[in-house]
């Protein structure tokens, strides 16, 4: 058995891939149950698996937040200690949050995979206590590129990398939708991320204002959040008038399959992608994409192949790719070719196949020792 741990079940790539990953290992015959935060609901409703809710609730202030995450973590332990996991139960705790998962593992005998998303923990303390628990307490740790695995290793655990799949309902609807430049009327930039600044939302809204003379070209923006967050962080009055905001959607697809340009801007200073999940979703229907010059992404994305490597505050540069593959279709369409055959290189035979082989490894440490 697989007893699955995370925190936060909403729509972004952590939880998505953990998704996948629940999907994969039971069609290979893996008897699983997830235990998640309370706090959201997301694509983890339809895993599949039993799932056992323990507390967590986000605050607008940062302090509070880390306060209930600390009383999350207890609170994963007992729903953990209360659920009479079989002996040889592995426990495969998603991102590094979810440390309570680790410690009983450690202290009850079982083997703990991590499977490591994020670069950018804050505060540092914080960090570096997540790290910690997992060289103690983890069995083998599973990164998705090889930027995550150098940019956060863990002292003394046995690691390798697993690069996240495309989802096979993107992929099927992916396959159904050819690229045409302006299918929409207009050229659209699209671009799929979290209400913070961090990711990139400023230097997206500043784009558009650049390019508000340009009345071919139009902006569609999905953040990951419900109506009223989404109004609270970025207020009508604050919207371009080329620009339609959209609170979080349990379908992308049905937005990269319009869109003709597809952005991540996190800021390579604040925010370094570990991987870039949106992008190889949007590459699969196509799409040329923008994406930062550091992280996971510049694994994904050649420079002038599948699309561009630009951090976004450098507004010149990116304003002058958005024009000119508005007027150049023969360029968007050469991007889109590549884009699309290389997101067909994250499959999730490939990936389940990956996890697979770690499992395998892990259960026959564990019966060796």
């Amino acid at each position: 058995m697989i007893a699955f741990c995370h925190l936060l079940n909403d729509n972004s790539g952590s939880p998505t891939v953990l998704r996948q990953a629940i999907l994969a290992l039971n069609a290979r015959g893996e008897e699983a149950v997830l235990f998640v935060g309370s706090e959201g609901r997301g694509c983890l409703e339809t895993a599949a698996v039993p799932i056992h809710r323990y507390w967590y609730r986000r605050s607008r202030f940062r302090i509070v937040t880390l306060f209930t995450f600390l009383i999350s973590q207890w609170m994963l332990y007992r729903a953990l200690s209360r659920s009479r996991l079989p002996e040889d139960a592995i426990i495969y705790v998603n991102t590094l949050l979810p440390f309570g998962a680790m410690i009983w593992g450690r202290r009850n005998g079982r083997a703990v995979l991590c499977h490591i998303h994020e670069v950018s923990i804050s505060p540092s303390p914080l960090k570096r206590f997540l790290v910690s628990v997992a060289a103690w307490a983890g069995s083998r740790a599973i990164y998705v590129s090889e930027d995550n695995l150098s940019r956060l290793p863990i002292p003394g655990l046995q690691s390798t990398v697993v690069a996240n799949p495309v989802a096979p309902e993107i992929a099927r609807a992916a396959a159904a939708t050819p690229y045409s430049p302006r299918r929409s009327g207009y050229f659209e930039v699209l671009m799929l991320a979290s209400p913070r600044d961090f990711k990139g939302v400023p230097e997206y809204i500043e784009l558009a204002r650049r390019l508000e003379a340009r009345t071919d070209i139009a902006f569609t923006l999905v953040l990951n959040g419900n109506a009223q967050e989404v109004a609270r962080y970025l207020p009508a009055s604050q919207r371009p008038k080329n620009t339609k905001v959209h609170a979080r959607t349990d379908t992308p697809g049905d937005f990269y399959a319009t869109a003709d340009l597809l952005l991540n801007l996190s800021r390579p200073d604040q925010w370094i992608e570990t991987f870039g999940l949106t992008l190889i979703e949007g590459m699969a229907f196509g799409l040329p994409v923008i994406a930062p010059p550091v992280g996971g992404p510049t694994e994904i994305v050649t420079e002038n192949q599948e699309g561009y490597l630009c951090d976004g505050r450098d507004q010149d540069r990116l304003a002058n790719i958005v024009e000119g593959l508005a007027d150049n279709p023969d360029v968007a369409n050469r991007l889109s070719q590549a884009a699309r055959l290389r997101a067909a290189e994250y499959t999730l035979e490939s990936f389940a196949t990956g996890l697979a082989a770690q499992l395998a490894v892990l259960r026959t440490t564990e019966r060796a020792t």
